[in-house]
């Protein structure tokens, strides 16, 4: 009996450790026209990341500065990821669908210095943003059979990821606000000034903050999160900082703690449960 029971653990196992992710490019007619001599029709996109395994469920996904994804394939996504990128793997065992999101062809503009030239808070807080992203929402459903959505973002994606979760209410089922931009800098207000008065308790489905105690980048200061946030705050600890203070490198991508802390991402969205500190 005791050998039989090895093998049903060791298969059982191994048929959860070889889930992978299929990329599976997304595309919406978003109902409007942009352009001044030749129209053309606004397409928003999107990557899903569709587990081997059935699933309902999915966490759309925001990145950081620039903030725009500028998806042209499936292929685009490993980029866009920020510290989930590696990590992918952990959500396909689980179950859950990672959506990479991208702003609209109309607002996805990017300039020299990654600085992007659309996308800004004005669109974020916008109710057309929602129904943008409704658009996706619709194909998961329709064409996937996904009806369980978080919505994610990264630092600067958090931005959308706070007013989708207003802004969508009870279409979704929570969201996660990641190293959120609370400081809008003083040389491009446009991108983060909505996030220094919202009222984050504004938002009706269940939230979860998640942010490094250490992170040294000016615009997303931990005092602030831990301010406003009540017992949904996992606070992460430890790391290798290393370059940019806000880059994709440093405390501030959970560089070095991203395992752990994609982990505790897919405990909160599998059971609700929050582990106020990771990684030390």
């Amino acid at each position: 009996m005791k050998w039989l029971l090895s093998i049903c653990a060791l298969v059982c196992f191994t048929s959860v450790s070889a889930q992978t992710m299929t990329p599976i490019l997304l595309e919406a007619q978003a109902g409007r026209e942009t352009g001044v001599f030749s129209k053309s029709p606004v397409v928003q996109r999107a990557i899903l990341l569709k587990p081997s395994m059935p699933t309902d469920t999915a966490l759309m996904f925001y990145r950081g500065w620039s903030g725009i994804a500028n998806i042209k394939s499936e292929n685009d996504w490993h980029r866009n990821l920020n510290f989930l990128k590696n990590n992918t793997n952990l959500f396909a065992q689980a179950g859950i669908a990672l959506v990479v999101m991208d702003c609209p062809s109309d607002e996805n503009s990017v300039g020299a210095g990654n600085t992007p030239l659309g996308c800004s808070d004005d669109y974020r807080s916008s109710k057309k943003h929602a129904e943008d992203v409704r658009k996706i929402l619709a194909l998961l459903k329709e064409k996937h059979g996904i009806n369980h959505f978080f919505i994610m973002g990264h630092s600067y994606g958090a931005i959308s990821s706070k007013w989708l979760a207003r802004n969508l209410g009870a279409e979704i089922q929570g969201s996660i606000h990641s190293a959120a931009q609370t400081v809008a800098s003083p040389r491009m207000r446009a991108y983060g000034y909505s996030t220094e008065s919202f009222d984050m308790s504004s938002l009706k489905s269940p939230v979860l903050n998640i942010h490094h105690g250490d992170d040294q980048c000016i615009y997303t200061p931990y005092s602030t999160v831990l301010a406003y946030s009540k017992n949904n705050l996992i606070t992460v600890k430890g790391g290798i900082p290393n370059g940019d203070v806000c880059g994709g490198g440093h405390y501030h991508s959970f560089e070095g703690r991203e395992e752990v802390s994609s982990k505790a991402i897919i405990q909160w969205i599998k059971t609700g449960q929050v582990q106020s500190s990771i990684g030390e």
